[in-house]
């Protein structure tokens, strides 16, 4: 935790409370900061100011780019549609193998350049045809009273949310936060404990819960990414493991993504990850029960493309992020044998491809 709080553009934030000692305990995540006056919590946009918990990157922003939704990465939902994407600073787990580092670790509010309003990223979705806003880059879970304003201000034109998150969260900010998200893709660093405690600096259960509450209490459509790292979580014991959780708590239906590490941040003598290693994790996930697995982060049209779990037919053929094959009736269903395919789907896809487009929203109010 860091002192010296600038008290220039501090937001009100609700979850926390004040503690007998005279300190503030932030409650948007199971960390739990108990903060002196002019402290920060671990993750530095909340802190403590004039004795209640305030957010310090509210409307400023690290930049904004129009992505493909794929990138996320998010595979069911609106497929081959530009996303508008951004994200703050700061973050409220410390992985090692952090690879937005710069973002997520930066302890300087002077990084945020951009600024702009939830009314004018909702605008400036609208009228660059993004069909989504995506919370991301870092964690939403720390700026959560600004993505939920701009998730507000989307819905009011059609635009639609997608959170990019890890899932570290509390209940009951947990609850109000996905009242306004469409859809999220939830990084499930590891499927155990240890490696949570050692290398993330927290705990699985809560992202866990949160997998559970989005798959079970909301509308949310939901995917799942695990960064794959060598020696670390790549077992075939934890990926087994994870699978058949996967499928028992959440139903074979939700998308796991496996992506290939490279060597960053605090793992940089670690080694990449061998594309054997996704190709395998994809196999004990479908040999599971799951039905849509996919890699990330590696060249691989077949391990990147969506196929009917039912007759085996190609349905969304991807090379990198340009869709190659569309093979969906307008109702989201299988050409060749009618078997629907979960996720959202639009009678047609969107043709953005690949492309990553800067947008200036400096001063936008």
């Amino acid at each position: 935790m860091n002192a010296n709080i600038n008290p220039v553009e501090a937001f009100s934030t609700r979850y926390w409370r004040k503690l007998d000692d005279g300190r503030v305990e932030c409650q948007i995540c199971p960390r739990f900061c108990k903060l002196h006056e002019g402290q920060r919590g671990l993750c530095f946009v909340r802190g403590n100011q004039s004795g209640e918990v305030m957010l310090f990157s509210y409307g400023r922003s690290s930049g904004f780019c129009i992505d493909p939704i794929e990138k996320k990465p998010l595979n069911h939902f609106l497929p081959g549609t530009p996303i508008l994407s951004f994200g703050t600073a700061g973050c409220n787990l410390a992985c090692k193998f952090c690879q937005n580092w710069d973002i997520s670790k930066s302890r300087e509010m002077d990084r945020l350049l951009d600024r702009a309003s939830p009314a004018a990223i909702a605008r400036a979705a609208q009228e660059t045809g993004c069909r989504s806003v995506a919370y991301t880059y870092n964690d939403p879970v720390i700026f959560h009273e600004y993505a939920i304003d701009t998730a507000l201000a989307c819905r009011e034109l059609g635009i639609k949310s997608v959170a990019v998150s890890a899932g570290y969260q509390c209940a009951e900010p947990r609850a109000e936060f996905y009242r306004h998200m469409d859809a999220a893709n939830i990084d499930l660093k590891a499927f155990s404990e240890d490696f949570y405690h050692r290398v993330c600096g927290g705990q699985l259960q809560p992202v866990l819960e949160t997998l559970e509450y989005i798959k079970h209490e909301t509308q949310v459509w939901l995917e799942i990414t695990t960064l794959l790292i060598p020696g670390e979580n790549d077992s075939d014991a934890e990926l087994e493991s994870l699978a058949q959780w996967v499928y028992d708590k959440l139903g074979p239906d939700v998308p796991l993504h496996f992506s290939a590490f490279h060597p960053d941040w605090k793992m940089l003598n670690t080694v990449a990850t061998p594309p054997a290693t996704l190709s395998k994790a994809r196999q004990i996930a479908l040999q599971n029960g799951i039905r849509y697995a996919y890699v990330g982060n590696v060249h691989n049209k077949e391990a990147d493309s969506t196929w009917c779990h039912q007759c085996g037919h190609l349905l969304i053929g991807r090379d990198w992020y340009e869709l190659s094959a569309w093979n969906l009736t307008p109702a989201g269903k299988c050409k060749q044998c009618g078997t629907a395919c979960a996720g959202l789907f639009e009678h047609a896809p969107g043709n953005w491809g690949s492309k990553r487009v800067r947008v200036n929203l400096t001063g936008s109010a």
